[in-house]
């Protein structure tokens, strides 16, 4: 009996014992894998950081030390001749605050009103059934393909013609073109080809069973993007408006051809102060570092929703 015994349990005990090597090897793969990609990513971001890091030390650097320092790795070290003269150069020189405060205030109202315009497009296209939204939603798409350059001069010209109300010397005047005032840097970015098709994209991934139900519950259309697709629609609205708040901020062209007053000018077409005559690379390093400071403060605020916010973009389709 007790050799039975010794016979039965043997190969039991070997049974058990035999799955858990591969299991281990499979965790081993898997933390190896993991810290590849750690190490990878790593790399790829200090890569990526050089080019912030030399912006930065260099703002800090005199212009003749810039350049003996460029072709060394000192370049990326606050080394030397250390001081913050670039910086009040800067506001010698270019009138950053108001700058600053004109770009804010055309990239809060682009992507504002472009959340409320392509969101409400993007409804009217994915929910609603009306004959031909097929052939304007193929319209929109087409859109893409013509770049911006291609149509500015035309653009300028049809903006130069809107009717517009001025107030001069207290009184309310009825006049032609938008050129030098803030609804020309605005109202031509609100409506956004590719944010009207990642709303519609979105927005058709929502049941329409929703829909039938709030409709018997007596709600309007309205309602039901108001109350039912907006707050079902968070991952769509932040990746809209982090993809429409970086263009806003970094407009040059347009503002460039259609603004010459400078209490209008946002902070990209400063830039061009720094490149007469002489330039002055200390203080365009300088410039470009206050200009850059709110973006990364941005992105670092909503960081976590602008990672969420791609992926579930990803996965919605």
């Amino acid at each position: 009996m007790t050799a039975t015994r010794t016979l039965t349990t043997a190969p039991a005990s070997r049974r058990s014992s035999a799955p858990a090597q591969p299991v281990r090897s499979e965790k081993k793969h898997r933390l190896r894998g993991k810290i590849l990609l750690y190490v990878a990513m790593s790399l790829f971001g200090v890569i990526f950081l050089f080019p912030l890091v030399f912006m930065f030390v260099s703002s800090l650097k005199p212009d003749s030390q810039i350049l003996q320092d460029i072709d060394s790795p000192m370049a990326f070290l606050p080394v030397g001749d250390i001081s913050l003269d670039n910086y009040f150069g800067v506001f010698d020189r270019v009138p950053v605050a108001q700058f600053l405060f004109n770009s804010v205030f055309v990239t809060v109202l682009t992507v504002g009103l472009g959340l409320i315009v392509n969101s409400m497009a993007g409804f009217a296209l994915s929910r609603l059934q009306w004959k031909g939204r097929i052939v304007v939603l193929a319209l929109v798409i087409a859109t893409l393909i013509v770049p911006f350059e291609t149509i500015a001069v035309p653009m300028v010209y049809w903006v130069a013609q809107l009717p517009t109300l001025v107030i001069e010397g207290g009184v309310l005047k009825y006049d032609f073109g938008w050129l030098n005032t803030y609804e020309v840097q605005i109202v031509p970015f609100i409506a956004n080809a590719f944010s009207i098709f990642l709303f519609t994209q979105y927005f058709s991934t929502i049941p329409k069973s929703l829909d039938e139900a709030a409709r018997i519950d007596g709600a309007s259309w309205f309602t039901i993007y108001r109350r039912i697709l907006v707050p079902l629609s968070g991952p769509a609205f932040a990746t809209v408006a982090i993809l429409t708040f970086l263009p806003a901020w970094n407009q040059y062209l347009w503002p460039l051809m259609v603004v010459q007053k400078e209490e209008l000018r946002p902070v990209m077409v400063g830039m061009q102060y720094f490149f007469q005559l002489n330039t002055a690379w200390g203080e365009v390093m300088a410039y470009t570092s206050l200009i850059t400071i709110p973006v990364l403060i941005v992105f670092l605020i909503f960081q976590r929703a602008f990672v969420s916010s791609i992926a579930a973009s990803g996965v919605k389709g």
